[in-house]
């Protein structure tokens, strides 16, 4: 949607979808056979042979701009993912060990973790400078909340990373800039740091804590008809590795990029239509991850 000084309230609802089908390591896709055979963690004498997760995100979110140097968000996340693995699988690998009847499958289905951000765009008089500072509440189920619901993995919790919260008090920092450079277009910047200061699953044994996570995204916006505006981003992504004994300490950490086209339309003079698509040009993962080829949001805004 871009940046705004104007105030008063405004409601998104925003639908995400990430579909994670392929199997990847480092830069390039990987196989099954690698997993078992040359084992992130070599002391579990094999490898998790992860299937797909499909993710789907319904956040609502409502903001309030009491002047134009302040703007408080909230933002409400539904999530529901569906994921499937063949579990872990011992060394040598053979093709049974990724047959149809090793398949185990998860649905998770809850609220997720709440966050609440202000943002602060007074430094400059032309308002186009922010900063922000907000938390991330831990609301979502969390540690073991879900099992496997069928397959040989049937009963046992679903990863901790997996569910639908972490469990984890998160401080949110970031800033951005947007500027004109040129009669129709428009370049924006947006940076923004995530980590956990307080963890509910502390007990030994039994502990999770999330990586962190960096984001930066840049870009242009193409304004000459405000009633359809294209644009064009990069979006960068690094994490670090999930600690604690439910994590998968060796699987988790990694830098991503996107390209990301999008489209905003106004549909009246206060309600917005935007979509942007997600398309990976670069992945460098630790050990063995499950990645998507595309993700895709749309999303409607409205100014009250």
């Amino acid at each position: 949607m871009g940046y705004s000084a104007a105030t008063g309230w405004r409601v998104n609802l925003e639908y995400t979808y990430i579909d994670q089908d392929e199997l990847r390591a480092g830069t390039r896709v990987t196989s099954a056979a690698a997993v078992v055979n040359l084992p992130s963690n070599p002391a579990l004498g094999g490898g998790e042979i992860e299937k797909d997760t499909i993710n789907r995100y319904l956040t609502l979110g409502v903001t309030y701009r009491p002047s134009s140097d302040w703007n408080l968000g909230l933002l409400v996340p539904y999530v529901s993912r569906d994921h499937t693995t063949y579990g872990v699988q011992p060394q040598p690998y053979t093709p049974s060990e990724s047959a149809p009847d090793q398949i185990s499958g998860a649905q998770v289905a809850n609220l997720g973790d709440v966050k609440l951000i202000a943002s602060y765009q007074g430094l400059l008089p032309t308002r186009n400078l922010g900063l922000q500072l907000g938390v991330k509440l831990p609301t979502g189920q969390y540690g073991t909340a879900v099992a496997f619901y069928n397959g040989p993995n049937a009963g046992t919790p679903l990863d901790a990373s997996l569910q639908a919260g972490t469990g984890s008090t998160d401080l949110i920092v970031g800033a951005y800039y947007y500027q004109a450079v040129s009669q129709n277009f428009d370049a924006f910047i947006d940076g923004q740091l995530q980590s956990a200061v307080a963890d509910k699953q502390d007990q030994p044994g039994n502990d999770f804590r999330p990586g962190n996570t960096a984001t930066l995204s840049f870009g242009l916006r193409y304004e000459a008809d405000p009633k359809w505006i294209p644009q064009l981003q990069i979006n960068v992504s690094r994490r670090s590795a999930d600690q604690g004994a439910l994590a998968d300490t060796t699987d988790t950490a990694g830098t991503v990029a996107y390209l990301s086209p999008g489209l905003t339309a106004q549909i009246t003079h206060k309600l917005h239509l935007y979509a942007v698509l997600q398309v990976p040009v670069y992945s460098n993962l630790d050990g063995y991850q499950l990645f998507p080829h595309w993700t895709a949001t749309a999303g409607l805004s409205y100014a009250l």
